[in-house]
């Protein structure tokens, strides 16, 4: 293997490690800030203390998540000019501004307000705290929009032309922001973090149930978790169903690629959907599957004979890599279905009066099967990144830069440096993370009230 090679290779590991990494973080402030809106206005309305008490304990856990956010977060935007320069010369008119937006419209407006949410506790007025959480909330998911304005026009560039250089020239903002995959694509990622953190705190409050401490007040943020996912689980799927339709219209080898689906169905003859398969490019079919018939046919043209094009209708140097996207988008879709039915158990015994105390503590697989869930909804976020960016090879931009002319030209010991002290650095902001967060936790929510009391 050439230097050149080798530089690309480890290029694409970095990236992949600094994006895997920080994913975690926003993911959590995003659903986080706003179930914090929701304690906040539920203690301004019902007077409860008992939401007072969940604001100071839950914002501990989304400062410490935020910090560690943002510490990763700079990084990948500085590695766009050092790892990828031919990608910003291309796409900087369009990408650089839009990541711009992202710091000075979003970064900007949740860094500064979380820090009157923070501190502002008897400092300012409670309808001014309120405001401040909102605007934490808000400044979140406005970051998530425009990254994920960034990285939609990267599978759907629009908005302008390619010059002869190569070069970007936008001729409509608005065009460029709004692409085909925009919409949706936002929609996804913006409702799989109210999903996730809905299961992080359910989890939590499940696990203080479990411990049989604060069960009273803990059992309030667990049916609300239970709410949420009331709402957002069914429409994670549905969200996933739409995204999928979309693909299959301007991006087809991705969706072929997921599917493993090698030949383009005859006319009159619906597609198989493989449940599991094993991909051998080479040859250029499966080395076997396990398939559904027609079922494809069905999830991508809503007709039992639709027809959905194979690999083979692309060239090979077109076609994406196969095993990768399609064992992730299998878990992430198992993930969400595994989502839905706990929400629907619990919902179960909800309805038949099971979730009061002290009774509720008894119900010992369902506590578990909330802490084991936890962790899911990140691994489902993973999955479906990987699946997005892997299934867009061997495109930065598609059908426009290719991957393997968008690094830079950087001897490979540089970049093999770089990617051993990210990793060493990343493993200490993980250890601190899980160290100071299973101090909040045990610790639990023992702050005074306004008032001075203690809520239970």
């Amino acid at each position: 293997m050439n230097s050149s090679a080798t530089t690309l290779i480890l290029s694409r590991l970095q990236f992949t490690l600094t994006t895997m990494f920080h994913i975690i973080w926003p993911v959590l402030t995003i659903g986080l800030s706003l179930f914090l809106v929701i304690f906040e206005i539920l203690w301004m309305t019902t007077k409860e203390e008992v939401y007072y008490h969940h604001l100071r304990f839950w914002s501990q856990l989304l400062l410490l998540n935020f910090s560690i956010g943002v510490a990763t977060g700079l990084v990948m935007e500085f590695e766009f000019g050092t790892n990828w320069e031919p990608f910003t010369t291309a796409a900087g008119g369009f990408f650089g501004n839009v990541l711009g937006l992202e710091g000075t419209l979003a970064f900007m407006l949740e860094a500064g307000f979380l820090g009157i949410m923070m501190f502002g506790w008897k400092r300012v007025p409670k309808g001014v705290h309120l405001f401040a959480t909102i605007m934490v909330a808000v400044g979140g998911s406005l970051s998530a929009f425009w990254i994920l304005v960034a990285n939609s026009w990267m599978q759907y560039p629009s908005g302008g032309y390619f010059n002869a250089d190569g070069v970007f020239v936008v001729q409509s903002f608005w065009k460029a922001i709004d692409n085909p995959d925009m919409p949706v694509s936002t929609a996804h990622m913006w409702v799989a973090a109210i999903e996730t953190t809905a299961f992080v705190v359910g989890g939590i409050s499940a696990w203080f149930i479990w411990k049989r401490r604060h069960v009273e007040a803990f059992l309030k943020t667990f049916k609300i978790s239970l709410i949420v996912a009331i709402v957002v689980t069914p429409l994670q799927i549905f969200i996933g169903d739409t995204q999928g339709l979309r693909l299959n219209e301007f991006q087809p080898a991705k969706v072929a690629a997921i599917e493993a689906h090698w030949n383009t169905n005859r006319q009159g003859q619906g597609a198989p959907w493989n449940i599991v398969a094993w991909p051998d490019r080479q040859a250029q079919k499966n080395a076997w599957d396990l398939q559904i018939p027609n079922l494809l046919s069905i999830l991508e043209t809503r007709t039992l004979t639709g027809t959905v094009e194979g690999l083979k209708a692309f060239p090979r140097n077109d076609q994406p890599p196969i095993v990768i996207p399609f064992y992730a988008f299998r878990l992430m879709v198992l993930i969400g279905f595994l989502l839905f039915f706990l929400m629907l158990w619990t919902v179960i015994l909800w309805v038949r009066g099971r979730l009061r105390p002290p009774g509720v503590a008894d119900h010992r697989w369902l506590l578990y099967a909330w802490m084991a869930a936890l962790p899911l909804g990140y691994l489902a976020v993973e999955m479906g990144w990987i699946t997005r960016e892997e299934g867009r090879q061997p495109w930065v931009i598609y059908r426009v830069l290719r991957t393997a002319n968008a690094y830079s030209n950087l001897p490979p010991w540089a970049v093999g440096v770089s990617l051993g002290v990210l990793l060493v650095i990343y493993i200490g902001l993980a250890a601190a993370f899980i160290v100071y967060a299973r101090r909040i936790l045990v610790k639990g929510p023992d702050i005074p009230a306004p008032s001075g009391k203690e809520v239970s």
